[in-house]
């Protein structure tokens, strides 16, 4: 049986915020003791590296999906069970949802934004039909939360646009909310 893979978006820096390493760090964790694959923006620096650092140490198999041109400044990670560069992120993109299962989105910034809109955004349209969870970690997605809220009062997307994804407080919650009990070690 093939593992599940998990879709982790988060930020390559790394914050002053506590709270979002050590989430980084424990959904790492979580993901080895539980059989899945990690696949991410294949960077060592940052929360991506924490993460990736962590599923490692628990045994999972991690796959890093990362552009040329961000491959110098994020930091390509040499121990990763594979490392795919690609040439931009369009295609970093379209590689990282082709290889998983679900996708959670922990902190971070612009480009975590991007990748997460677009996995909502896909889904809306029926390209992509994964779970997809917000790690709400320190009210941090409160923010994204009120606005997809703000454009359904407005009347640009239905109220069915909130259940498009999940959002959780803990990273203990990520795996059952992506893959029900048959997250169990495989």
């Amino acid at each position: 049986m093939t593992a599940k893979r998990l879709c982790v978006f988060c930020g390559s820096s790394l914050p002053a915020e506590q709270a979002f390493q050590d989430a980084a760090a424990t959904l790492g964790d979580a993901i080895g003791r539980s059989g899945i694959d990690l696949v991410y923006g294949g960077g060592r620096v940052g929360l991506m590296g924490i993460l990736a650092d962590a599923a490692l140490a628990a045994g999972a198999k991690v796959f890093g999906v990362i552009p040329t041109a961000l491959h110098g400044r994020e930091v390509g990670h040499i121990g990763l069970t594979d490392l795919v560069v690609v040439p931009d992120m369009q295609e970093r993109k379209r590689q990282m949802f082709a290889l998983s299962d679900a996708v959670a989105v922990l902190p971070g910034g612009l480009g975590t934004l991007d990748e997460a809109f677009e996995a909502i955004t896909l889904r809306q349209l029926r390209f992509f039909d994964k779970p997809i969870v917000l790690v709400d970690i320190a009210g941090y997605w409160q923010p994204l939360i009120a606005l997809v809220r703000q454009v359904i009062a407005a009347g640009f997307a239905a109220p069915r646009a909130e259940r498009l994804y999940q959002v959780v407080t803990r990273t203990e919650d990520v795996i059952p909310a992506c893959f029900g009990d048959s997250s169990k070690k495989m």
